[in-house]
């Protein structure tokens, strides 16, 4: 079983760093090591459980060009992540809750992440 250690950054400066399998989701993680995260529905239309991706485990983050690490190359999603949209899915924005990883990253984690995306187009 392929696992990836997540490093969770609360924008207090708190970290936990998770081993997380493929074929679990963040929040599955967290919730077995006790490390509380927001969620909601867990189908990834509420946006409650938003995260947004910071680097990846070769050390790739922001580049001068304003670029970020692609979600893409760092997680899979069990359904497609309805809540959202391709901009904020551009942007590094990550659903915890049906999000598995594919390489070790680290993700920003807390309520300014949220409060940056806004409402869930489905609320």
């Amino acid at each position: 079983m392929t696992t990836h250690e997540v490093t969770l950054e609360w924008t207090d400066g708190r970290t936990r760093t998770l081993d997380v399998a493929e074929s679990q989701t963040v929040l599955e993680a967290a919730q077995r090591v006790g490390a509380r995260l927001p969620y909601d529905c867990r189908s990834g239309t509420c946006i409650t459980c938003v995260g947004r991706l910071l680097g990846l485990e070769d050390g790739e983050t922001d580049a001068e060009d304003g670029a970020r690490p692609d979600v893409r190359d760092a997680f899979a999603y069990r359904r497609q992540p309805r809540a959202l949209t391709d901009e904020e899915y551009g942007e590094g924005y990550v659903l915890l809750c049906i999000a598995s990883p594919q390489a070790d990253c680290r993700i920003e984690v807390g309520p300014r992440v949220r409060a940056e995306v806004g409402d869930s187009p489905w609320a």
